[in-house]
């Protein structure tokens, strides 16, 4: 989205309702859980803000000089330097204290905290958390009871612990690039990167799974999830298909490679996907939506896997059909006619689709700065204990002084001291 201005707000207001409030007095899921959350960049917040959002208590700790790096990923309004959109998108319900974590302060302090704490959470290169002092074993010194999550790019063992990885990097080598795109060139990354959401949603699970077993156990323990394994994950059953055929996956585009007719179509006015999953879905595509229970009568279409070998005469016979009427005359009667479909969209158009407003999907939130943002709603949706109350992300070191007199119960002279010797901003 483009920088907000004072003008654009009010055409976007109508458009982003406010955040609709939990119910007063409802439970949190998560009340009463501390995190100490070392992560930087997506996967390691992503997966807090899952747990904050479910109301964990989660305390950033950032460098005093920049915080995370993420902070500066355009867009960022001149108004909050290192509060770009992405930051925000990974990092609401959070409290931020700067730290110097290479102090000997500053260690103490986190030590301090991590012994108040549930979970510590990071996500930095192997080895960085020991040589500061905050490796697992360091940690359960002071806190037996503590669940350590540790995200890494290839895991914290064997011979590729020492690489450095980004999501685009995990979707080159698990393969998953492999699958995207078509025949005719090289495979194509996902935009999104989803490799890093997908992680940041099996760390969350990892903790919360922790947090169930301490339950049981009454002890802590250290667990893991690595970008690469995911990734791999991530490629679904395509390695058991591999292994299967001895062949390696091919992309073929938008069309599945399981099931037909599935793929893009043209209207009169638009494309549209349809996923054909099986024969039923076909049969009613058939009858009730396209008027030709001819096609039924065809023994190659009779079936999915006739219907896979003659994609070349089916779909250019669909797309002539379809191109005779526009996209809202066929979208009524394929959901009258419960065929999956679905118009192809920008994400623009997805944020103004009814199916987003409906449910709410972006809203607005206050903001201390700038009075409001927009914020992407969580897809969890807990009736027992709602989510709680989006915050937007807060600026670097925003709740230091109230993290150490709260948790920690510094004194105002204690904490000034503590910025005198730059060990806190």
């Amino acid at each position: 989205m483009h920088d907000v201005t004072d003008n654009d707000k009010l055409n976007l207001i109508p458009r982003f309702p406010a955040c609709e409030p939990r119910a007063a007095g409802a439970p949190k899921a998560l009340d009463g859980i501390r995190i100490i959350d070392f992560t930087h960049f997506i996967a390691g917040p992503l997966a807090t803000m899952i747990l904050a959002d479910m109301g964990a208590e989660v305390i950033k700790i950032e460098s005093p000089e920049r915080g995370d790096e993420f902070r500066y990923y355009p867009p960022v309004r001149p108004e909050t330097p290192g509060r770009g959109v992405p930051f925000k998108w990974s990092n609401r319900n959070k409290q931020s204290l700067a730290l110097d974590l290479k102090s000997e302060e500053g260690r103490r302090i986190a030590l301090e905290l991590i012994a108040t704490a549930d979970i510590v959470a990071e996500n930095f290169s192997t080895g960085v958390m020991e040589r500061l002092g905050l490796g697992y074993e360091q940690c359960r010194e002071v806190n037996p009871r503590i669940i350590y999550c540790t995200v890494s790019a290839y895991g914290r063992t064997g011979e590729f612990a020492d690489r450095l990885g980004f999501d685009p990097v995990a979707q080159a080598e698990s393969g998953f690039m492999s699958m995207n795109g078509y025949p005719d060139r090289d495979g194509v990354r996902t935009l999104s990167p989803v490799i890093d959401i997908s992680t940041a949603m099996m760390a969350s699970n990892a903790m919360l799974g922790a947090l169930v077993a301490r339950n049981h156990t009454n002890e802590g323990q250290e667990v893991e999830v690595a970008l690469f394994d995911n990734a791999m994950l991530m490629t679904g059953y395509a390695p058991l298909q591999t292994i299967y055929y001895e062949e390696d996956t091919k992309r073929h585009g938008n069309v599945s490679p399981d099931t037909s007719p599935s793929g893009v179509f043209h209207c009169q006015d638009g494309a549209f996907y349809i996923n054909c999953g099986n024969d039923k879905i076909f049969r009613r595509l058939a009858t009730q939506v396209l008027d030709r229970p001819d096609l039924l009568d065809d023994p190659e279409l009779a079936n999915r896997n006739g219907r896979m070998i003659a994609r070349d005469r089916l779909f250019p016979l669909l797309n002539d059909i379809f191109a005779e009427r526009p996209w809202a005359y066929w979208q009524k009667r394929m959901r009258a006619a419960s065929v999956p479909c679905g118009e192809v969209r920008s994400v623009g158009q997805a944020i103004a689709s009814p199916e987003s407003i409906s449910r709410a999907i972006v809203h607005r939130i206050e903001d201390p700065q700038l009075g409001w943002v927009p914020n992407v709603a969580s897809p969890i949706r807990m009736k027992g204990t709602p989510l709680v109350d989006p915050v937007a992300a807060p600026s670097v070191g925003a709740d230091t002084d109230k993290i150490l007199m709260d948790v920690l119960g510094l004194s105002s002279a204690d904490i000034k001291d503590l910025r005198r010797q730059n060990v806190v901003r």
